[in-house]
């Protein structure tokens, strides 16, 4: 008789081990067999599960510039602007790193290298962009306005749908920011 893997297993540590095998199975099946090196690539479900489990809401009609500024942020905590005042949805704007139009186009290609993102329009000042999350597939709108009459680039990150984020948009910028000052 074999004493491979001969665990004292109790009801609880049983149903314990079967339970982290089926999460395992689970996990090799939505990030397509990639599990030990999800961490390496950008994580792309399986297709199957990718249509399970896809949030993305209605896309906003109200997004853009309005009087020279983005919009602030709802009450829910899952967003982030310049032009919010309070400490949960305010953040710091962009800074210029050169001219003007070269730091906004170093902006665009920021944007467009980041995983997941989709720039759905781009002018000479405004760039709005759906960020779509790995595993459920819920839908971030991110804005950016070339604000030259400031000398800065204002942004806000906002989920469609929910309440809570887990700081997801504020990391986005902050990665962005860092992203945009070493380009």
């Amino acid at each position: 008789m074999s004493h491979f893997l001969k665990l004292p297993m109790t009801g609880i540590s049983l149903a314990l081990w079967r339970w982290c095998c089926a999460l395992l199975l689970v996990m090799a099946i939505a990030f397509g067999g990639n599990v030990l090196t999800a961490h390496a690539n950008p994580i792309t479900p399986h297709p199957m599960l990718a249509a399970l489990f896809h949030f993305s809401g209605k896309r906003p009609t109200n997004l853009g510039v309005h009087n020279n500024q983005l919009l602030p942020c709802p009450d829910s905590p899952n967003c982030v602007s310049t032009s919010s005042t309070d400490k949960e949805h305010a953040i710091a704007p962009l800074s210029l790193n050169g001219s003007a139009a070269e730091t906004f186009q170093k902006l665009k290609a920021v944007v467009a290298a980041q995983p997941r993102a989709q720039i759905i329009e781009a002018t000479d000042t405004y760039i709005y962009a759906e960020f779509t999350s790995a595993l459920m597939g819920y839908v971030d709108d991110v804005e950016f306005y070339l604000d030259e009459t400031a000398g800065n680039i204002q942004v806000r990150s906002a989920s469609r749908l929910g309440k809570s984020d887990l700081g997801v948009n504020r990391q986005r910028i902050e990665a962005i920011r860092s992203a945009l000052a070493s380009a």
